[in-house]
């Protein structure tokens, strides 16, 4: 994925309700649940881990175990949370570390491994919505980095080769810190396309074998190779283990990788090899895939992945957020958008306006000779549509401006308006290759705008001898590229004549 050009843009819920998902969340929850039991006895070790004397009463506090208090209540919650002590011990640990990182608890002195409840504890309770996300943000970095680090079965051998200080090298390891984190970036940056895309799944589930094909298989490709589909199955099961981790934080909504896939089926066979060849998506009935794991990301999710491609350097624009700026703003900024979210955003826009004055608006920011104005001046006559009656005044106003007249009569025509006068053929014409650069910036050599150009010629008989004498800087481009597009060689050859034509009479 490059960040080289926009993604496309996303719908978020607002912060408060935001806020409020991942409140309930339920790794922030018990993170906050151990700040406000952490007290004057509590001790942690010299890496801010409690200390193993520690873990019962910390359990305890998050309902997972122990004697005393409701049995019932806290049986119910243990049994959907832990099912033996060492899950518990594993929840404790992990929301610890949340609390830690987060600020919801502070280590006021590493000799005495003493702590206090941190600022961050009070902003869960009395900050504003965005408070509580920035601290949601921060269990999301921890969960991610979590995320990335080696199975506990491969951290146990891992551990085993330190050094005396502890430290270990990766490099000696088949495992690379680095190229982990950036695989589930590149993952979850797929996961984010795939959602926000408005050819995508949108808010349904993405099935774990596609998202690792994505990141395996180039674009294009056709069948993959045996060695992809290897490749697939590993990333597949290492997805599995990832997002069983990104869940509790609230990212994404999950379905694991059905356990019957990952028994014996064969001797000497096991099932990551089936779950690897049932990797390409096309190979899996489609009542079948979503035995191989299916993810989605939540709202709370969405607006995070977008948090950390900005900070990544994207650029990752949300619906909404050019409501309050001019017509210049919105006709150029909504510019690469996909049509359902312009139009979402240009009605944002308008809402906030009162419809003669925001046609004016749009009127005057539309016109301009730069590459930009015919995509600007499609935008406006789509944004106009949404306009009712009360702009006529607006569209009659410009009735005789040369970029803007023919959009005006068109709007005018569309809606039954009397007393519109005829326009001018060099205005006609005008309209006409305006129209065909704004498709050309939008949709590049689509199959409708092909037809579009088989229309124009076979509906003027001169049509080229006249359009080469348009003085619009969008002349010759046009020419040439309906001379490419055009399926009847003798109309194409006369097309690029005539854009030869129009670049002399420019003198280029």
């Amino acid at each position: 994925m490059s960040d080289s050009s926009p993604l496309p843009p996303v719908r978020l819920r607002p912060e408060a309700e935001l806020a409020r998902d991942a409140l309930a969340t339920p790794l922030l929850s018990r993170a906050a649940r151990l700040a406000r039991w952490a007290g004057p006895d509590t001790r942690v070790d010299a890496d801010g881990d409690l200390v193993e004397g520690q873990l019962p009463a910390a359990a305890e506090a998050l309902g997972l175990g122990g004697d005393g208090g409701d049995e019932t209540a806290r049986a119910a919650e243990a049994a959907e949370a832990a099912e033996d002590a060492e899950d518990a011990e594993r929840l404790v640990d992990e929301a610890w570390q949340v609390a830690v990182n987060t600020g919801l608890v502070t280590v006021t002195d590493e000799e005495q491994g003493t702590v206090e409840a941190g600022d961050a504890l009070r902003l869960l309770t009395s900050g504003s919505p965005h408070d509580v996300l920035d601290v949601w943000l921060g269990a999301l970095e921890t969960v991610l980095a979590e995320a990335s680090m080696p199975d506990p079965g491969d951290m146990d051998a891992l551990s085993e080769e330190a050094d005396e200080d502890g430290e270990i090298d990766p490099s000696s390891f088949d495992w690379d810190p680095e190229a982990e984190a950036a695989f589930l970036d590149g993952v979850l940056g797929n996961l984010y396309l795939f959602t926000v895309d408005e050819d995508g799944p949108g808010e349904g589930p993405v099935p774990l074998p596609a998202l690792a094909a994505s990141m395996i298989v180039p674009d294009g490709m056709g069948e993959p190779t045996n060695d992809m589909l290897e490749q697939i199955s590993e990333a597949l099961m290492r997805l599995d283990d990832q997002f069983r981790l990104l869940e509790p934080v609230g990212l994404v909504e999950f379905r694991p990788v059905d356990e019957e896939l990952l028994t014996e089926t064969d001797e000497g066979e096991s099932s990551g090899a089936t779950a690897g060849g049932a990797g390409g998506a096309a190979e899996v009935d489609e009542a079948d895939v979503s035995r191989y794991g299916m993810v989605r990301l939540t709202p709370l999710g969405l607006y995070g992945l977008r948090i950390r491609l900005l900070e990544a350097g994207f650029e990752a624009p949300v619906v909404g957020e050019l409501a309050d700026k001019g017509a210049d703003a919105l006709l150029d900024g909504t510019a690469g958008f996909p049509p359902n979210a312009a139009l979402a955003e240009t009605g944002q826009w308008l809402a906030r306006r009162e419809p003669l004055a925001a046609a004016r608006e749009l009127l005057s920011a539309a016109r301009g000779t730069d590459a930009g104005g015919p995509l600007r001046r499609l935008h406006c006559q789509q944004a106009l549509s949404l306009v009712g009656q009360a702009a006529e005044p607006a569209l009659r106003e410009v009735l005789d401006d040369a970029e803007l007249g023919g959009l005006a009569r068109v709007w005018l025509a569309e809606r039954g308006a009397a007393d519109v006068p005829a326009p001018p053929e060099s205005m006609v014409f005008w309209l006409t290759i305006d129209t065909v650069a704004a498709q050309l910036a939008a949709e590049g050599n689509s199959s409708e705008l092909r037809e579009l150009v088989e229309g124009l010629a076979a509906g003027h008989s001169g049509f080229f001898e006249a359009a080469w004498r348009v003085e619009h800087p969008a002349t010759a481009e046009v020419l040439e590229a309906m001379g490419r597009l055009h399926p009847d060689k003798r109309v194409a050859k006369e097309a690029r004549k005539a854009a030869f034509k129009a670049r002399s009479q420019r003198g280029e």
